[in-house]
């Protein structure tokens, strides 16, 4: 694994997440007259939006800390078992803090 290439992978991937998050976090549209049906689907989008946010704030804190996984040395490495998470899972995830069977049991547990 190039750790260069997923550097810059994750780079990429961080302004991409704020790029969305000052989308998802700026003005709602211009106010136009609406129908009290239509004051319903506002509230609708509100909530779509702010899981929208809150998934994309998640996604960001661990790019984050995966770059700092790769500044301290330990990038790679399960923050659980401390095994080897498999290239494959960190191709697919750069951002992957634990091997495949730790996410899983870490998954159960919620």
């Amino acid at each position: 694994m190039d750790v260069v290439t997923v550097r810059e992978r994750l780079k990429s991937m961080l302004a991409e997440l704020d790029r969305s998050i000052e989308v998802l976090r700026g003005d709602s549209p211009a106010v136009r007259e609406r129908s009290r049906a239509d004051g319903g689907l506002d509230l609708t989008e509100s909530g779509r939006n702010q899981a929208l946010l809150d998934v994309a704030v998640r996604h960001r804190r661990s790019v984050l800390e995966a770059l700092r996984r790769m500044d301290e040395g330990c990038y790679g490495l399960c923050a659980d078992c401390g095994g080897p998470v498999p290239e494959s899972r960190l191709e697919a995830r750069p951002e992957a803090a634990r091997c495949v069977q730790c996410q899983s049991r870490r998954e159960r547990r919620r």
